[in-house]
C-alpha cells in the first residue's frame, strides 16, 4: 500500500515538474517572439544574443548537447528546479602552508607543540616544558625561566588567513614540574589544559586551584572560557580518588559541555562503569588506568561517570589517549595484551594475555 501511495506521489510531482518547465519555456519563447525581433548573428558565436537564447532555451528542457561544441551553462540539473550556478566550485583538493606558528617566547626545551587542538578560527598549543613562574592569563608571552617545566597554553585566532596570538595561559598555582600544557583540548570558547604533574592532595572540583604539593605527580585539569577575545578560568578539575603518580589530565578532550580526562596511571581492580560522581579507592592493579567524564550545567562542572575497561589489568594503561564526539567516548589502552584481532560489539572484553603490548580501543556512548 505505501510503495503504491510513493508512486502515485513521484507521477504527481513529476508532472508539476514538466508543467513548471513548460511555464518556463513559454515565457522564454513569448519573449523571444514579441520583445526581441529576430537578428542574423552567427549562431555558433558565444557573444551572440541568438547564440545565448538558443542556449538557454537548451537547458530550460535539459538538452544537454553542446551547441557548436559549447556545453549550456543554463542546463537544468532537475525538472523543476533552477540550478543558478551548475557547475559550482568543487571542493578543494590542494592543501597548502597557511602558517608557521612558533611560541612568542620560544626557548630551549619548552616543548611548544607537543600538544595542539583546533576549533573554528582558533588553536590552543601547549608547551608542558615552558619555564616562567607567571600565574596569570595575558596576552603578551612572559621572558622569564625560573620556574622549570611548569608548563604554558597558547590560543591563536586567525582573521583571514593571518593567525595571532590571543592569549598565553598559565595555571593560577603554577609550580615546576607541574607540565601545564601536557595535553590540551578546545570547543567553541572552552579550552582545557592538562597538568599532569601538578601535586594538590585535593579531590573536588572548585572555581579556584589549589596549592597544596603533598600528592607528587597526582595531576589536574583547568577549564577555561572566552568572552570576545578574554580569557579566564572557570573549574580546577581533580579526581574524586586523587593520588601521587595518577597523572591525572596527561590527556583530555572536550565536546561541548562534556569532558573527558584520562588517568592511565589509575591503579584500580574495577571492571565496571560507575555513573555518578565517586570512583574506586581500590590501587591493587597498577596502571590499569580509567577515564573520567565530567559535565557543565551553566558554569558549574560535576563528574558523570567514572569508567574502567571490562578486561582492566595492571599496566594496560586504559585512559592513555581519549577522544569525545557528543555522546560517543573512544578511549585507548595502549598496552593492553589480547591476540584478538576482530571487533566485539557489545559491553564485553577479551581477557586474553598472550600478545604483550598488543594494544586496544574501547567505545563508549552516553543514553
Amino acid at each position: 500500500m505505501a510503495i503504491g501511495n510513493d508512486v502515485s506521489l513521484d507521477n504527481e510531482i513529476d508532472f508539476e515538474r514538466r508543467i513548471c518547465r513548460l511555464g518556463l519555456i513559454l515565457t522564454f519563447m513569448l519573449y523571444s517572439l514579441t520583445c526581441k525581433p529576430p537578428d542574423l548573428e552567427n549562431l555558433c558565436d558565444p557573444s551572440a544574443e541568438s547564440f545565448q537564447r538558443t542556449s538557454i532555451l537548451q537547458g530550460l528542457v535539459g538538452d544537454k548537447t553542446p551547441l557548436c561544441g559549447v556545453s549550456s551553462q543554463f542546463v537544468l540539473s532537475n525538472p523543476g528546479t533552477t540550478n543558478s550556478n551548475p557547475s559550482s566550485t568543487p571542493a578543494p583538493t590542494n592543501w597548502s602552508q597557511e602558517a608557521y606558528i612558533k611560541a612568542p617566547n620560544a626557548d630551549t626545551l619548552d616543548f611548544f607543540g607537543s600538544s595542539v587542538s583546533f576549533s573554528g578560527d582558533t588553536i590552543v598549543v601547549g608547551a608542558f616544558g615552558e619555564d616562567s613562574n607567571q600565574t596569570t592569563i595575558t596576552s603578551t608571552a612572559s621572558g622569564d625561566n625560573s620556574v622549570a617545566n611548569a608548563g604554558a597554553a597558547y590560543v591563536f585566532v586567525r582573521s583571514g588567513t593571518t593567525w595571532s596570538l590571543e592569549a598565553y595561559i598559565k595555571a593560577p598555582n603554577a609550580e615546576a614540574n607541574d607540565e601545564f600544557g601536557t595535553s590540551v583540548s578546545i570547543s567553541g570558547d572552552t579550552l582545557v589544559s592538562g597538568a599532569s604533574g601538578e601535586d594538590s592532595n585535593q579531590t573536588t572540583i572548585t572555581s579556584t586551584a589549589s596549592g597544596d604539593n603533598s600528592t607528587s605527580n597526582a595531576g589536574a585539569a583547568y577549564v577555561f572560557v572566552r568572552s570576545g577575545s578574554t580569557w579566564s578560568q572557570q573549574a580546577y578539575i581533580k579526581a574524586p580518588n586523587a593520588e601521587a603518580g595518577d597523572l591525572f589530565g596527561s590527556i583530555v578532550s572536550i565536546s561541548g559541555d562534556t569532558l573527558v580526562v584520562g588517568v592511565s596511571r589509575e591503579d584500580s581492580n574495577q571492571t565496571t562503569i560507575t555513573n555518578g560522581n565517586t570512583a574506586s579507592g581500590d590501587n591493587s592493579t597498577v596502571n590499569a588506568g580509567a577515564a573520567y567524564v565530567f559535565v557543565r550545567s551553566g558554569t558549574n562542572w560535576s563528574q558523570q561517570a567514572y569508567i574502567k575497561a571490562p578486561s582492566a589489568e595492571a599496566n594496560d594503561e586504559f585512559g592513555s589517549i581519549v577522544s569525545i564526539s557528543g555522546d560517543t567516548i573512544v578511549v585507548g589502552a595502549r598496552f593492553e595484551d589480547s591476540n584478538q584481532n576482530t571487533i566485539t560489539n557489545g559491553s564485553t572484553a577479551s581477557s586474553d594475555n598472550s600478545a604483550s603490548n598488543a594494544g586496544a580501543a574501547y567505545v563508549f556512548v552516553r543514553k
